[in-house]
């Protein structure tokens, strides 16, 4: 693989978690392989790992992007997340009021529900 796969795969650890990066790798085929190998190298050993931004400041900001977008399993998949980037659930409440405001209330509302149910799931008190 590449340095930027490598540095992909030590992001996305960091911002994931062991677990959920071994349970994708264990899904992986050869179907999906590609897919996997770009998105590791493109949005995490790239995006993700510039020093520009913390990992909480990336960390809202893909949760806004996310919700806005209607992504609802990757809203809670970043939600989990926040337990490694150091966003805390009033940073994410913040960052969904922009939601609502900037693309929409239903998707915000939609995603608040979301992060609820993702930090009852933690055990987090939001």
């Amino acid at each position: 693989m590449t340095q930027r796969y490598d540095t992909g795969m030590k992001t996305r650890r960091a911002v994931l978690g062991d677990a959920h990066v071994d349970r994708a790798e264990a899904d992986k085929t050869a179907f999906d392989e590609p897919f996997q190998t770009f998105i590791t190298e493109g949005a995490w050993g790239s995006v993700w790992a510039r020093e520009e931004l913390t990992p909480r400041e990336r960390s809202l900001i893909t949760l806004a992007l996310l919700a806005a977008g209607g992504h609802w399993d990757e809203v809670a998949m970043h939600i989990r997340a926040t337990a490694n980037t150091g966003a805390t659930p009033a940073d994410v409440r913040e960052a969904l009021l922009h939601v609502a405001v900037y693309a929409g209330v239903p998707a915000a509302n939609h995603a608040l529900k979301i992060a609820r149910a993702t930090y009852a799931e933690m055990g987090v008190d939001p």
